[in-house]
């Protein structure tokens, strides 16, 4: 190998280093964001994830017929929740956040006990890095992944 190739092969590795850095790093930042307002939530605060989320967010929710688009909507559909959720343990399986530039979709398996009620859910969260370099929710989606357990 000559000292061009070498010299390439280098850098490429340089870069993929880098980039792998830097997509971990972003990945324990988003992580911990909703490890952090899944906390507040799971105690009866839904303002956790109101903060964490952009004037622009859109949400889908199983409940809900149609998607929601705004804080505002967001606002509106979590405000009275407040102080009347409960949830005595979650886990959040196996999430995995793929980030490029500003971007990052954090993808999770989530399983809530409330009570003697089990229930398993999908979530995606798409964040953006703001211009304060704040990463904000700008897209949730939740789904079933499977029915109630006794």
């Amino acid at each position: 190998m000559n000292m061009k190739t070498f010299a390439l092969v280098l850098s490429a590795l340089t870069i993929t280093s880098a980039c792998t850095k830097h997509e971990t790093e972003v990945s324990k930042q988003i992580i911990a964001l909703e490890k952090a307002a899944m906390d507040r939530w799971s105690h009866g605060d839904v303002y956790g994830f109101l903060e964490l989320s952009a004037e622009d967010v859109v949400y889908f929710d199983p409940m809900l017929e149609k998607r929601l688009d705004g804080l505002k909507k967001l606002t509106e559909l979590y405000k009275p929740l407040q102080g009347k959720i409960n949830v005595s343990k979650y886990d959040m399986i196996d999430p995995k956040v793929q980030a490029v530039e500003n971007m990052a979709v954090l993808t999770y398996n989530f399983k809530s006990y409330e009570g003697e009620h089990v229930y398993q859910w999908n979530c995606t969260e798409v964040f953006r890095k703001e211009k304060d370099n704040q990463w904000k929710i700008i897209q949730t989606h939740w789904s079933f992944t499977k029915p109630e357990l006794k």
